[in-house]
Order: C-alpha cells, then sequence, then structure tokens
C-alpha cells in the first residue's frame, strides 16, 4: 500500500493544479505576512497602555499609518465619551507627520479629513459599528459597551489597495484600542489615586511633625504663663501685704505717735497715763497686725466678728485725737456682707479719717453708711481745708505711676472698692471740706 499524497490545497488553501497558484500563493503569503506585522504593531501599540492615554492614541495612530502605508490616518474620539482619554483628535499625514494634535493645528489638513474628523467628533457617522472599507479608505468606528465612542479613518496611495484584511486589521485594532483606553483611564485613575495617596500621607507626616513643634511651642507657653501667674500671685500678695501696712499698721503706730506726742505737752498726769496705755495698745494691735499681713493670716475682726456698723463706731473712737469729733450715722436695715468687702469698706473708712486727722486740719468728720435695696453707700466727709480736685489728680498720678508711695492711701482705696466692684469718688463735702465715698452692691454672685 502506498501513503496517500498530501493535498496541497489542505495547507495553502489554493490548488496545485490551476495555472495561478504561485501568484495565488505569493498573495497569500504577503498577506499572511502583513497580518503578523499588524499584529506586532498592534501588540506594540497596546502595551502603552501604562503610559497614559496620550501615548497609547499615538501608537495605536502609528500602528495603522505604518500597516496600511497610509498618507493620512485620522483618530479622534465623539464628544462626551472617555473624558479622561487625550489627546481626543489626532491626524498624521505622510512620514508620519503629525497635522493635528488635539488643539494644536499644523498645516492644512484635506477637506474629506476634516469633514471625518468633524463627523466623528459630533458623532454623525450613522449608528452602525461595522468597518466601511474602500479601495483606498477605511473608516472604522471605536465601540465600548454597546456604544460608538470614536474612530480610526485612513487614506491609503493608489499602489495600496485595501483588502478584508485590513478590515480585519483594522477592527482588531479598533477593539482592542477601545478596551485599552478604558484599562488606560482605569490605571491614570488608579495612578491618580497613589500619587493623592502618598501626597495625603505626606502632608499627614508633615501635618504630625508641625503638630508635635506646636505642642512643644504650646508646652513651652504653658510654663511661661505658669512662671508669669506664679509671679503675678507673688506681686499680688506683695501689693496686698504693701496695702494691709499702709491701711492698719502705719495708721496705728502714727495715731500712737500723735498720742505720745500729746503726752510731751503739758497735761494733767492722770490724762497722760491714759494717753500712753492708748499709745501701748495701738502698738501691739500694729504688732498683731503687721504679722497677720506677712503671714497672710486671717485679721484679728474675724475671729470674733461683729457687724459693720459696730466696727465703724470703734474705729471712729479708738485711733482718733481729741481734736477731731466724729459721728457716725447708719441709714436703712443694715444687711450681712461677706467677710471681704466688709474688711475693704472698713479699710476704706479707716484711710480717709486718718487722711482727715493728720492732713487735712479738720475739727469734725462724718461718717455715713447707708444700705439701700441694691448698694451699700459709705462716705467719710470733714470740714478741713482739702481740696478735691486736687485730690483726684493725686489719684491719677498714684494709680498710674506712683514711685515713691506717696498717695498710696487714695490709690489703695480706689483698688479696695473696685475688687468688690464699687467706684470711689472724691467731691466737696457739704461741711465744707473733702467727701470720700463708695458705693458696693449689696450682694454679687
Amino acid at each position: 500500500m502506498t501513503a496517500q499524497q498530501p493535498d496541497l490545497s489542505l495547507l495553502t488553501g489554493l490548488r496545485s493544479g490551476k495555472s495561478t497558484f504561485y501568484p495565488q500563493y505569493r498573495g497569500a503569503a504577503e498577506r499572511l505576512e502583513r497580518v503578523v506585522h499588524a499584529l506586532e504593531l498592534i501588540s506594540r501599540a497596546l502595551v502603552r497602555t501604562v503610559d497614559g492615554p496620550e501615548t497609547l492614541i499615538c501608537a495605536v495612530a502609528e500602528a495603522a499609518r505604518a500597516h496600511l502605508s497610509a498618507q493620512w490616518v485620522v483618530f479622534a474620539l465623539a464628544d462626551g465619551a472617555l473624558p479622561d482619554a487625550g489627546p481626543r483628535r489626532l491626524v498624521l499625514g505622510p512620514d508620519a507627520t503629525p497635522f493635528l494634535v488635539d488643539n494644536v493645528v499644523g498645516p492644512p489638513l484635506p477637506d474629506d479629513v476634516v469633514d471625518c474628523l468633524e463627523a466623528i467628533r459630533l458623532a454623525t457617522t450613522g449608528d452602525g459599528r461595522e468597518p466601511r472599507i474602500a479601495a483606498h479608505h477605511a473608516f472604522v468606528p471605536i465601540a465600548l459597551d454597546g456604544g460608538v465612542v470614536g474612530a480610526i479613518a485612513a487614506w491609503t496611495p493608489k499602489r495600496r489597495v485595501l483588502d478584508a484584511t485590513d478590515s480585519s486589521v483594522l477592527s482588531i485594532l479598533a477593539s482592542q484600542t477601545a478596551v485599552a483606553l478604558q484599562n488606560s483611564a482605569l490605571y491614570q485613575s488608579r495612578h491618580t489615586l497613589l500619587e493623592r495617596t502618598e501626597t495625603a500621607y505626606a502632608e499627614a507626616n508633615r501635618t504630625a511633625a508641625d503638630l508635635a513643634l506646636r505642642n512643644a511651642e504650646l508646652e513651652a507657653t504653658q510654663r511661661q504663663l505658669g512662671a508669669a501667674q506664679r509671679h503675678q500671685v507673688l506681686d499680688d500678695e506683695r501689693h496686698r501685704i504693701a496695702r494691709e501696712l499702709h491701711d492698719s499698721v502705719t495708721q496705728a503706730v502714727l495715731s500712737a505717735g500723735m498720742q505720745i506726742e500729746v503726752c510731751r505737752s503739758d497735761i494733767p498726769a492722770a490724762e497722760r497715763s491714759e494717753r500712753l496705755d492708748l499709745a501701748k495698745e495701738l502698738t501691739r494691735r500694729a504688732v498683731e497686725q503687721l504679722r497677720s499681713a506677712i503671714y497672710a493670716l486671717n485679721h484679728s475682726q474675724d475671729a470674733d466678728r461683729t457687724t459693720l456698723p459696730e466696727m465703724l463706731e470703734q474705729l471712729s473712737i479708738v485711733h482718733m485725737p481729741d481734736e477731731l469729733q466724729v459721728s457716725l450715722r447708719v441709714e436703712g436695715t443694715p444687711v450681712e456682707l461677706s467677710s471681704e468687702c466688709e474688711h475693704g469698706l472698713l479699710r476704706i473708712a479707716g484711710e480717709a479719717l486718718f487722711n482727715t486727722a493728720v492732713h487735712a486740719g479738720a475739727k469734725r468728720a462724718v461718717i455715713r453708711l447707708a444700705y439701700r435695696n441694691e448698694h451699700v453707700y459709705l462716705s467719710i466727709a470733714d470740714d478741713g481745708g482739702g481740696d478735691p480736685a486736687h485730690l483726684r489728680v493725686m489719684l491719677r498720678l498714684a494709680e498710674n505711676n506712683d514711685v515713691d508711695g506717696r498717695h498710696r492711701g487714695l490709690a489703695n482705696m480706689a483698688a479696695r472698692a473696685r475688687e468688690h466692684g464699687g467706684v470711689l469718688e472724691v467731691r466737696k463735702a457739704r461741711i465744707g471740706g473733702v467727701r470720700i465715698s463708695v458705693r458696693v452692691p449689696s450682694s454679687r454672685e
């Protein structure tokens, strides 16, 4: 048995008995070579997906031009389709010269090319997605997700006639281009997202470093504020002690000195003994008040506290010399104020009476304490020779820049009034001298 001879037509698709066998074979071989070359061009174009839509589109247009030996190649996307893809219009002329890239126009284009670009942009190329192939012109729509998003068109010279193989190659190129464009857009989105994530991460690190720096600055500021607060507390305490010394100890010592000065004159022995006993008592009280101020103890009045009118009554008869007659007037129903408020009012009255006795040359002084619905009014008036206008000027100077400590008593009285929500006033008294008055709320939240 002889072996069956292989049929050449099964291998080549041609019958060897025809006289056109070799020309057809050569034509098929050339088409096959073109197809293989075209597929290679297509694969090279599509691997540019990761480089972005612009690089991909340029590679696709060049692959179509090289496969068809085209004079003109058009790639265009319809308005609104694939918004992230670019360039949206590309025209390659002879020798792959770019004549149009997006909106950058080069030399004038043929009318057929211009009309084709406009038809693709406006999606007026028809609803069909089948390629249209003529002898020297090819138009292949780019379809994606059931719709046409653009097209590839080409014009070839007379020596290059298009056939069904070219139609298949362009269809493959168009379909793969649509998928590649979509993948490229997704890749770019992912890449953009990664960049934004990295940027956000870097920004978060910078923010964390900035917060750490701000936190260190805040801690340093807090330490400075703490030191400033401690200095303020010490300064306030120094002012409190100085004010207490002036308003209590100084008055007691000077009153004792006044009693001793009277004893130096020619007075009866009994009166001299009485005044020396009073000076001794004032000196002892001054020592106690000094100790209380230094060690920030409570005032002796708080231990066996009496009412404000009673304390003012004691003040009017203990410190004053015989030449100054002091009277107390109480109006309204007394209400209990806070210990600090009553102490402040008592110190204001004491300072005012002391100034009257030492500086005013007065013979008479009147303490008036009036309880009203919402406030308590205290005034100390005398018939001395003091000038209210001059005292107001001295008060402003003492509050602003008291260098040598003079007129500190006026500033202390004003400060005590403010501490309890009141205001100190210096006016002309009806009995001829100066009237020091203060009005404070009867209750404060």
